[in-house]
């Protein structure tokens, strides 16, 4: 809720002239109205209409500052006559009109102009840009008209100290926790400009191989193709560029210049996505970085985590080679960092970047869970034993054979029966990976229903699963774990739920069912529902805040901890979470870093304050209705591995789209660039 002077965003008309402030209604949008602590708003435009929150605005000049931005942006593609020209109309004539020399001719012009760009332009930004222009027409009439009719200067016209500040965005850019600039990657593919598709991934996004794979892409579900028939299959088409450069040898396309190196340093703990973001990013800046991972191998909980039938070693490691090409990145693997180490690196380097990741399963609480028990086999250790010998030819440690009962150096099921206790990610892999391993039969035990599953993962990956055999039971928890007199694991006593609704309209609740109880014999149970971070290497007397779920605790804008120049990114900040959301954390931290190291302040930029309000408003209106495109363009659908041939190797499952298919579905894209803009 805000507070505001004058609305007409979307389909809310609040006018509050001539009322005392105290009476003013207050709008249903969440405006930034105070740009960041110590500067307040004047004024918010946009696609959807605008927003005062201050009597003391002048609309003419806010019009034409924001019919500027479409020529400072060079976002119009220059593919229609309204496009390319209307949008220097708009400014000429807001100008004109501003400056005191306008007529009312003019304005009957601009009114012309902007409905043939909303009519005609073929892309959104045309479309949209003449909404919020038309309105200050509509509901400033009065105040343009003097302008016009007593040849004046609009009030503020000349003055210096108010600032406008613009962003361009998407609904898919916005609900991108990277913000990676998807329309024109998906442009580069379109035009069969890989190179430029895969630089424009890489302004915010280095790892493409890795999340052209294996994006959870919330960015599909706020896709305005979605209001129309599908979306568009944005993730698969993000490795296309990528692919290129691979298959190419183009390497490295970086998104700039990397700066010459400054004499700065940065130390990061944790080389996985969070950490080589970091350092990719502080690198091209011109800050030196040396990176710290305790795996003998790069790339955290992806290398060792996720499986090579989704995330292929070669292609994650071509990620990792474009972050070590720069110069000024030293990759220490082996090395686990301990609070000694912490202090030594407090005076040897200017900041901080811990990205260690959560690397500890949690327990499921059932009656008898203990780590000694034969058969008890946490998630992520499960996965690191599979992933490394897959993937680099690391055989099981020796103590884990024998307590896990491996008569091999590999992880072998045969003849066995896994269960695994989850609902996330990595639960998946889990069960998929336990699948490749031969076991006999795989089980999932899930306490909410499969919408929410594949709420928690993708349609594609619980589908997969299904296909290969995995046996979901939902609605279930472990309440006993079963051990025979040697402590092996014998079976499990499972409670089954329901769903009761909550009378007065809040979340469901899940209720035991009395005598639905079961029990299923299993070799090995697997606990898979979320994992904490190991933080001992923060030293004690830094009394380092934390959240109350054992993470560093930041403001989650520029990820500083409470102690100065110790930063924080990933899932050791937030939790466990998604690939892309580490990326775009650590991108944000890499950037505030890189400030703080020359100027000893902690400050974002304009373009990062601007992300998180447009976040705040929302960018996506699943409600719109959608017009001027031609609906029931199919999405389009990647070959995939056949279920017999996936299910007893490891080679990806997803081959990709072909040229023609990946064409075909970046012409779906209805390149959704809006401009943003505030006055302070």
């Amino acid at each position: 809720m805000s507070k505001v002077y004058f609305s007409c965003w979307k389909d809310e008309l609040i006018d509050n002239r001539g009322k005392p402030k105290e009476q003013w209604d207050e709008s249903q949008f969440n405006f930034p109205v105070n740009y960041n602590i110590d500067l307040a708003s004047k004024a918010f435009i946009g696609w959807a209409g605008f927003a005062l929150f201050d009597e003391d605005v002048d609309v003419a000049k806010l019009a034409t500052e924001y019919a500027a931005q479409y020529q400072v942006y060079s976002e119009a593609c220059g593919r229609c006559a309204p496009g390319r020209w209307g949008g220097r109309i708009l400014y000429d004539l807001f100008d004109k009109i501003a400056r005191g020399e306008g007529e009312m001719s003019d304005i009957e012009h601009l009114k012309e102009v902007s409905r043939t760009m909303m009519e005609t332009s073929k892309c959104e930004i045309g479309r949209t840009v003449p909404k919020p222009l038309l309105d200050i027409l509509e509901y400033f009439k009065d105040e343009i008209e003097d302008l016009v009719i007593n040849k004046k200067p609009s009030k503020h016209y000349h003055n210096p100290e108010i600032s406008y500040i613009a962003k361009v965005t998407a609904p898919c850019m916005d609900a991108c926790p990277a913000h990676v600039d998807i329309p024109a990657y998906i442009e580069g593919v379109r035009d069969l400009r890989y190179d430029d598709s895969v630089k424009a991934t890489r302004k915010t996004m280095p790892l493409a191989h890795t999340c052209g794979r294996v994006c959870p892409h919330p960015c599909e579900d706020e896709c305005r193709r979605a209001n129309l028939d599908e979306p568009i299959s944005i993730m698969e088409l993000k490795r296309i560029g990528a692919d290129f450069e691979d298959d190419h040898g183009l390497f490295w396309l970086h998104p700039r210049e990397q700066k010459p190196l400054t004499g700065k340093k940065v130390a990061v703990i944790g080389a996985g996505p969070a950490g080589l973001t970091g350092a990719y990013y502080l690198a091209l800046d011109g800050v030196a970085c040396d990176v710290y991972e305790e795996l003998p191998v790069l790339g955290g909980e992806v290398a060792v985590g996720v499986p090579e039938y989704r995330m292929p070693v070669k292609k994650y490691n071509k990620d990792i080679e474009l972050i070590n090409s720069l110069e000024g990145v030293r990759f220490i693997t082996g090395k686990r960092v301990t609070a000694d180490d912490m202090r030594r690196f407090e005076k040897e380097y200017d900041a901080i970047l811990v990205a260690t990741g959560t690397r500890i399963s949690k327990k499921i609480r059932a009656k008898n869970e203990r780590d000694e028990i034969k058969g008890y086999w946490p998630a992520i250790n499960f996965l690191d034993c599979v992933n490394l010998y897959v993937k680099y030819g690391i055989p099981v440690p020796k103590e884990i054979q024998e307590k896990q009962h491996l008569s091999t150096d590999y992880v072998d099921l045969t003849g066995k029966t896994l269960v695994c206790v989850g609902g996330g990610f990595t639960s998946m892999d889990v069960v998929r990976c336990a699948v490749r391993a031969n076991a006999k039969k795989v089980i999932m035990l899930y306490r909410r229903d499969e919408a929410t599953i594949i709420r928690n993962t993708t349609y594609e990956e619980y589908h997969e699963a299904v296909e290969e055999g995995v046996e979901f039971v939902f609605y279930s928890a472990v309440e006993e774990i079963i051990t025979d007199e040697n402590d092996n694991l014998k079976a499990l006593k499972v409670n089954r739920f329901e769903l009761i609704p909550d009378p007065n309209g809040g979340r469901p609740q899940l209720k035991k069912i009395e005598g639905a109880d079961f029990t299923i014999e299993c070799d090995y149970l697997v606990p898979a529902v979320s994992q904490s971070a190991d933080l001992s290497l923060l030293p004690e007397e830094w009394e380092v805040e934390l959240t109350s779920w054992g993470t560093i605790k930041t403001d989650g804008k520029t990820y500083m901890s409470s102690r100065k120049g110790v930063f924080a990114a990933g899932d050791c900040e937030y939790g466990p979470m998604t690939i892309v959301n580490a990326v775009g954390q650590a991108k944000r931290a890499a950037s505030v870093i890189s400030r703080y190291v020359h100027t000893g302040e902690v400050t974002l930029t304009d373009e990062e304050i601007m992300e998180d309000h447009l976040r705040a408003l929302k960018v996506y209106d699943k409600n719109e209705k959608i017009k001027g495109w031609l609906p029931g363009l199919p999405r389009q659908v990647s070959e995939k591995l056949t279920v017999e041939e996936r299910k007893h190797t490891n080679l990806e499952v997803n081959l990709g789209f072909t040229q023609e298919q990946a064409i075909a579905e970046a012409e779906r894209c209805m390149r959704c660039y809006y401009i943003a803009m505030v006055a302070v």
